[in-house]
């Protein structure tokens, strides 16, 4: 190379050089414990942000005072000492985000915790996100289907909604969310379960079940372990919607449950007494309202300009002593579009799903119904209505007249129909048929005690030798398809009671 071309080359290295300084800003670690740090010199940080520590854990800040950034540490805080050295990351907290995600069960970080593998990301995904606007969404039209008889017949859910699951503990609210996931294979759904303080061997059987019935192939499972610290767990239920998020975004359903959110609020409320905010009702601090309102008002129907996909939400709150009134409860019911009340009492009775009709409501109704369904299920709502009314008299049965005893029959023979085991959920026209047969009185002279053997047989029976009928009901309510199905339960009661 001969001196002119050297000297070419080296002027135009010259112009196009471009000074850029690398600037990161450190703080010094003032104080660590219980999973808190506090950090000074992190002048510039904003909220929400990711600071990483000398041995590489990751935290986020999230007071943000005069002199020092109070840190939540999502990892091990033990080893952060005092002293050491914290840097700004300048990235707002994410996690990645990909299909491959489907089928894992991840951390808050969406880290795997399965033991098969890495996941290749696709994006990274900002785990707050400001909820869709008004003019972007469209009202719930569309069924989610739950294939639980009593859910989909009186309490309705529709894509798009937020209905809160809500009752003691042990009374079957992770059972009925389980069932929904397990429903929702070929429906073109994608779930996100997100587990919150929950014991680990719990979560894993849930795990295998969801696996044994294949609705893991379009399911992604959030884990934040009762053993996990109180970060992650606060962060966990933000890390589901924002998975649920990804896949709204390419336009698809999507749904999220949260199991559950009152243990999410008591690790908020640890978070926030250690980082010294003020506590008020119950020692929470004032903003607790706020915790869930942004996390539920991201569960939305779009509408098709703006990809047309959907977030529906179940919220887990766990009550004392069936008190619905209490902080937390009535919180999360103020925010969400009812509730499905599971009772104790009821549960102890045998009835399970032990749903309280009276107190489980939906405010969406039978705008989340097919046509069959709402048509059939209006007189059963009724019919239980008058049920409850009438039941405290049935221990007078001698002194009735038979119009009572027949009303107190009917919903006996009510209660009975929707009773359902666990992990077998049931399709919408054969759950039309059933309750059909229920209002227009073909079960009169079936015993009590037979209903589910009835039942369980006819399904039989419809799915045998009727499919094309199960067919018609999916499409529509004729009055075709009515007398077709008429016609279906004689022909099978007579064999059935012959």
């Amino acid at each position: 190379m001969n001196t002119e071309t050297l000297i070419k080359k080296i002027e135009e290295q010259i112009n196009s050089f471009e000074k850029t300084v690398d600037v990161t800003e450190y703080g010094i670690v003032q104080a660590v414990g219980d999973g808190i740090a506090r950090v000074s010199g992190l002048s510039q940080c904003q909220a929400s942000e990711m600071i990483e520590f000398e041995n590489g854990t990751i935290g986020v800040a999230l007071n943000l005072e005069e002199d020092t950034v109070g840190i939540i540490v999502l990892g091990d805080y033990l080893a952060i000492k005092e002293g050491d050295k914290a840097k700004r990351t300048g990235q707002i907290l994410s996690i990645p985000v990909g299909d491959a995600i489907v089928g894992r069960v991840v951390n808050p970080l969406a880290q795997p915790v399965d033991g098969n593998g890495d996941i290749k990301k696709d994006v990274d995904q900002l785990i707050e996100r400001v909820a869709p606007g008004v003019m972007t969404r469209e009202p719930v039209s569309v069924p989610m289907q739950t294939g639980i008889k009593v859910i989909d017949a009186l309490v309705p859910i529709g894509r798009g909604q937020r209905e809160l699951i809500i009752g003691d503990r042990q009374t079957g609210k992770t059972a009925l969310a389980i069932d929904t996931i397990i429903n929702q294979k070929g429906q073109n759904m994608k779930c996100v379960y997100v587990a919150i303080g929950q014991k680990k061997s719990k979560v894993m059987r849930a795990v295998q079940k969801l696996e044994s019935a294949g609705a893991m192939d379009y399911t992604t499972v959030v884990l934040a372990g009762a053993s996990d610290s109180s970060a992650l767990q606060y962060i966990a239920p933000y890390a589901g919607v924002a998975i649920g998020e990804y896949f709204l975004d390419k336009g698809e359903d999507v749904l999220v449950v949260y199991d559950d959110l009152t243990k999410h609020a008591a690790a908020y409320r640890e978070i926030s007494l250690l980082l010294r905010r003020p506590p008020g009702r119950e020692a929470y601090p004032g903003d607790v309202f706020y915790l869930h309102s942004r996390l539920l008002e991201r569960a939305c129907r779009l509408n098709a300009d703006n990809g047309g996909g959907s977030i529906t939400a179940l919220p887990v709150i766990e009550t004392q002593g069936g008190d619905i009134s209490a902080y937390i409860p009535t919180n999360v019911i103020s925010i969400t579009d009812g509730q499905i009340f599971l009772e104790a009492g009821l549960f102890n009775k045998g009835i399970r799903p032990a749903i309280n009709v009276g107190f489980s409501v939906s405010r969406v109704g039978g705008s989340a119904q097919t046509k069959a369904m709402k048509k059939t299920a209006g007189p059963m709502k009724l019919a239980l209505a008058q049920y409850r009314e009438l039941e405290s008299f049935a221990q007078f049965d001698s002194d009735l007249d038979p119009q009572t005893k027949a009303t107190l029959d009917h919903g006996a023979k009510s209660v009975e129909l929707l009773k359902q085991k666990q992990y077998s959920p049931i399709t919408m026209a054969k759950q039309v048929a059933s309750i059909y047969a229920l209002n227009n009185g073909f079960l009169k002279n079936i015993e009590r005690q037979d209903i589910q053997k009835w039942e369980s047989e006819f399904y039989a029976f419809l799915e045998a030798s009727k499919s094309s009928l199960l067919a018609d009901i999916n499409k529509g309510w004729e009055d075709a398809t009515q007398d077709a199905l008429k016609a279906a339960i004689t022909e099978f009661n007579d064999v059935f009671t012959g």
